[in-house]
């Protein structure tokens, strides 16, 4: 079994209710809720934070589209003759 340390964390009381009522109908512990959960908040975050870096490093290497470009295409949507999506620069 894998090391473990004990968190401690104050939540208001209708976040507790409703671990609790998921713990009961999964026939789980409440701990097993809290740590499935935070356990995909920061899949989650680290996610947000990976999709961020290289999304920041397109603008770095001047892969964008210009503004000028995204809204005149949007504009065209609701036109009979729309524009094809604008392309990286």
């Amino acid at each position: 079994m894998s090391e473990t340390k004990v968190l401690t964390a104050h939540v208001p009381i209708s976040l507790a209710e409703k671990v609790d009522a998921l713990a009961a109908r999964l026939e789980r512990p409440r701990g097993w809720i809290v740590k499935q959960a935070l356990a995909a908040w920061i899949d989650q975050e680290e996610e947000r934070d990976r999709l961020t870096r290289e999304a920041l490093a397109d603008v770095d290497a001047g892969r964008v589209i210009d503004h000028q470009s995204v809204l005149a295409w949007a504009a065209s949507l609701d036109s009979e003759q729309p524009l094809p999506p604008p392309t990286v620069r």
